[in-house]
């Protein structure tokens, strides 16, 4: 996708694979992929007087959640900072965004069929829960949907109605956190929300607040 974006791909062209051979997730991480799961990107085209083109994760998780959550009645279906989907205490699903030029390519992965295992997290799917396996064409399709609706809500409206969805659609504000920063320092605090800019507004425990604007976010 990063080469079709670079050729003159059109925005909203998108591509889904069956499995990857080489499939990753945030900072470095190997993607297992086996058949059955979702694997999709597409891509978005920015210009001056838009938003931020890193809230467009927001953008993406947000779709990514509504549609997950059609799919599992009765279940928390949350979105943990970044870019992560939780069912429960558990990662369903992740997205990826990467740059080339004017282009931004958005990566979702969510696990239809199968978990991996052995993490340093816990990680579940809709089988793995006893839910309905939707085919990965037709989750895409939706998906499709969900994710141009919104982002033109993130083109017209900017950044405050996102933000307002995506605090909507995650884990409650005081949820204890532990951010593992780029430095290899670590920091406990509570989630209290967004910044303007999209970033983890972390509560420290002497009552001061922390801007995270990148890291590893675990919830305690």
């Amino acid at each position: 996708m990063l080469a079709l974006a670079r050729s003159g791909a059109a925005e909203g062209s998108w591509l889904r694979a069956e499995t990857q051979t080489a499939g990753r997730g945030r900072l470095g991480r190997g993607w297992q992929s086996p058949i059955g799961n979702l694997y999709a990107s597409t891509i978005v085209r920015v210009s001056l007087g838009e938003p931020q083109p890193a809230t467009l994760a927001l953008v993406a998780v947000i779709a990514l959640a509504r549609v997950t959550a059609s799919y599992a009645p009765g279940r928390v279906v949350t979105i943990k900072w970044p870019n992560d989907l939780m069912i429960g205490d558990a990662k369903f699903a992740g997205i990826l965004l990467e740059r080339a030029d004017d282009a931004v390519v958005i990566g979702f992965g969510a696990n239809l069929g199968f978990h991996p295992v052995g993490l340093d997290r816990p990680v579940t799917s809709f089988a793995a829960l006893g839910l309905e396996r939707p085919d990965p064409g037709h989750f895409c399709q939706e998906l499709v949907g969900v994710f141009a609706t919104w982002l033109e809500v993130w083109r017209n409206g900017g950044l405050a109605p996102i933000r307002a969805a995506w605090e909507a659609d995650a884990h409650p504000r005081g949820t204890d956190l532990i951010v593992n920063l780029g430095d290899g320092q670590s920091m406990n605090g509570q989630f209290d929300g967004l910044e303007a800019d999209g970033a983890l507004r972390l509560r420290l425990a002497d009552g001061s607040f922390r801007a995270i604007h990148a890291g590893d976010v675990f919830l305690l």
